[in-house]
């Protein structure tokens, strides 16, 4: 009995041994065959070595990647005196060999000794679908996504059973619709029957875009009769919606452009509204904003990195209160002498405007400075066709926050009240012991200040430089004089109109005649209405 089980024990021994030396065996076999295929790609022409990648990728076997990505980077090399491919590492004046298929080290060469597989723009697309269809079944999401989406670029019919594979194994929800897409692309390429061409189509024209428009196209240039109908519904379908997603991203485009508008011109609207001043330094203004929050982003970058995110929320009150500042200075040491002679006063701004930007150009340099976004300002999200940037996104917020508190100031506090009484009628308010004089010189600080705050804004988008209000102060004139005098309500809609009509005249016209069409379109409008969109009321108003 003891001799019977010893017997079995050594038969089932002798016969796992047999399949662990089949299992060896046959693996050597194939990583030779393989090392016989990957040793092809350095003999014959650039079409024999785009046959040879395919072939390689058929094999599915992922061994294959670090040969194919060190062919498509072009550091795959030839060994002459046995014809041997190698991967290679710098050692000195030589270079390392490198087994492409193992990762072990295979000696030292000299440069003459090997000779470079050479590759072109058709070798490199193979190797990307090879590639991308060996990293399809990757354990990792993000690893098939990237795949998914190289296929997606680069269809292949010899690739549609291995993108079919990883589709009916794929849940992961990202890269499923990826993979579709993948399927529907390689389908178009393929001898598949029309009706699942057909099915193919509504796939990408159902993802839109200009991939798909691409992709679409490509395929119509070689269609037969049968399908060609429906590709150019669908590249029909696709542009359509492209051109309505176009417009969308132009109103974007406009609203970020008015919020811009609307910061620059809020200030220059009450201090123009209640003081009748034509303030040619209000662009100084914002210039000075700019420049505090660089200031304070170096002073943070130097003693308080960790800091960097609050940068924003620490300028703001600091460019609010310096340039408020600064303008009552101005408003107290020149304006309120010049009251009632509107040239005089536009002069005199005027040459203060270049003395601002001459100290700042004395202190900081005539060059543009650097000012950074904070993490949460940056980079971008799409929003179906539409494009949007988080520094953009966050600046209209901001100027709708800054519209709001200016409007509560106005309407609810004793300050927005005595501003209104002057601005309807000085006269008369002056008659009620409002002191007018007091009432213009912090309507001035406020308006400065506000463009200070809207320089901290515009620091984000726009070049820092000692030229950077003369950017905004005509465009800030129109906002003000279209919207109407004085009128929050008017700047705000006036902002965002100018700015929507400018991006859709930039299109056709170009960015600098499109500003002449505007302003010729704002002097048609004001002949029209001179008091603008919203005129104020009020007996010195009207008269």
């Amino acid at each position: 009995m003891l001799t019977r089980l010893a017997y079995r024990s050594l038969q089932s021994l002798l016969v796992t041994l047999c399949l662990l030396i089949t299992v060896f065996a046959t693996d050597l076999r194939a990583q030779e065959d393989l090392r016989t295929m990957i040793d092809a790609l350095g003999e014959g022409s650039f079409a024999k070595t785009i046959e040879q990648v395919e072939a390689l990728a058929r094999t599915g076997d992922p061994k294959i990647v670090p040969a194919l990505e060190a062919l498509a980077a072009g550091d795959l090399y030839l060994r002459k005196s046995d014809r041997q491919v190698f991967l290679t590492k710098p050692a000195g004046g030589s270079l390392t060999l490198v087994d492409p298929l193992t990762g072990a080290e295979a000696g030292t060469e000299s440069a003459g000794a090997l000779t470079k597989i050479r590759v072109n723009n058709s070798l490199r697309r193979a190797v990307r679908s090879a590639l991308g269809g060996l990293t399809l079944m990757s354990p990792d999401a993000g690893v098939r996504l990237q795949a998914a989406q190289t296929m997606l670029r680069t269809p292949s019919a010899d690739a549609l059973e291995q993108v079919e594979a990883a589709l009916a194994a794929e849940t992961d929800a990202r890269v499923k619709p990826v993979l579709e897409r993948a399927r529907a692309a390689a389908l178009l390429v393929s001898d598949r029957p029309d009706d699942e061409k057909k099915a193919a189509v509504a796939v990408i024209a159902d993802a839109g875009g200009q991939d798909a428009l691409s992709l679409l196209s490509a395929a119509l240039s070689s269609a037969d009769d049968n399908l060609r109908p429906e590709l150019e519904a669908a590249i029909s379908s696709i542009k359509e919606r492209q051109a309505l997603w176009s417009a969308g991203q132009n109103v974007w485009y406009g609203l970020s452009l008015g919020s811009v508008l609307l910061l620059a011109a809020i200030g220059l609207a009450i201090t123009f509204g209640v003081m009748g001043i034509i303030n040619m330094a209000h662009g100084e203004m914002v210039m000075l904003g700019a420049y505090t929050t660089f200031v304070v982003q170096e002073v943070i970058r130097t003693s308080f990195p960790g800091l960097f995110d609050w940068s924003l929320a620490i300028a703001l009150p600091l460019a609010f209160l310096v340039t408020g500042v600064v303008g009552l200075a101005i408003e107290r040491g020149v304006i309120r002498f010049l009251y009632g002679r509107p040239l005089e006063t536009l002069l005199a701004t005027w040459g203060i405007s270049l003395i601002l930007q001459q100290a700042v150009r004395t202190i900081f340099g005539p060059t543009n400075r650097e000012v950074g976004n904070p993490s949460w300002m940056s980079g971008a999200f799409e929003l179906g066709g539409l494009t949007i940037t988080w520094n953009r996104l966050w600046i209209i917020v901001f100027s709708l926050a800054v519209f709001t508190a200016l409007l509560f100031l106005l309407k609810k506090t004793p300050m927005g009240l005595q501003m209104r009484a002057v601005t309807q009628n000085r006269r008369m308010a002056s008659s009620m012991g409002i002191r007018t004089p007091w009432v213009d010189a912090l309507t001035f600080a406020l308006g400065s200040g506000i463009a200070g705050i809207a320089g901290v804004a515009l620091s984000q988008i726009d070049n820092v430089s000692p030229n950077l209000g003369q950017g905004y102060i005509i465009d800030s004139f129109m906002v003000v004089v279209f919207g109407g005098v004085g009128n929050l309500w008017g700047t705000l809609v006036g902002a965002f109109a100018l700015g929507i009509l400018n991006k859709f005249l930039e299109p056709y016209a170009g960015a600098v005649l499109g500003k002449i069409l505007v302003l010729v379109l704002i002097i048609l409008f004001i002949q029209k209405r001179p008091r603008g969109l919203f005129a104020l009321k009020g007996r010195a108003v009207e008269a």
